[in-house]
């Protein structure tokens, strides 16, 4: 029975993950055809995250940047931003590990240093509240 519990984790893992890849607002096929076509490289998954940040989805932007990361694993840009919506989402055990993963990778160093810089700044002043 034990040895079953990681595959039910892993299972309920996935299907959290399949959920986060769908999209929020989305209502018809037409539009999830369109929030596909926008996510299929990681510069236009990455501009409409952006977007969708600006106008404060930032549910509907960790899905895009899911569905990237799913097409794209190693779009380490997409990576960075997504680690900063789930600081603001106030994730922080996830941006952390997510930074921790992302750090040495790649990244220029000064993205790095204000992506963490800001999430640390939003957590202190959420502390400080």
């Amino acid at each position: 029975m034990n040895a079953q519990r990681p595959i039910l984790r892993l299972t309920a893992a996935a299907i959290g993950l399949a959920a986060l890849a769908l999209p929020v607002a989305a209502e018809t096929i037409g539009e999830l055809e369109g929030l596909s076509r926008s996510s299929a490289s990681p510069a236009s998954g990455i501009a409409l995250a952006r977007r969708q940040i600006g106008s404060g989805d930032l549910l509907d932007a960790l899905a895009t940047l899911e569905r990237v990361l799913i097409n794209h694993p190693q779009a380490r840009d997409a990576q960075l931003l997504r680690a900063s919506v789930m600081c603001q989402l106030d994730d922080r055990a996830g941006s952390t590990a997510e930074f921790d993963q992302l750090k040495g990778r790649g990244i220029p160093e000064r993205a790095f240093r204000d992506a963490v810089s800001a999430c640390d700044a939003l957590s202190a002043r959420r502390r400080a509240s």
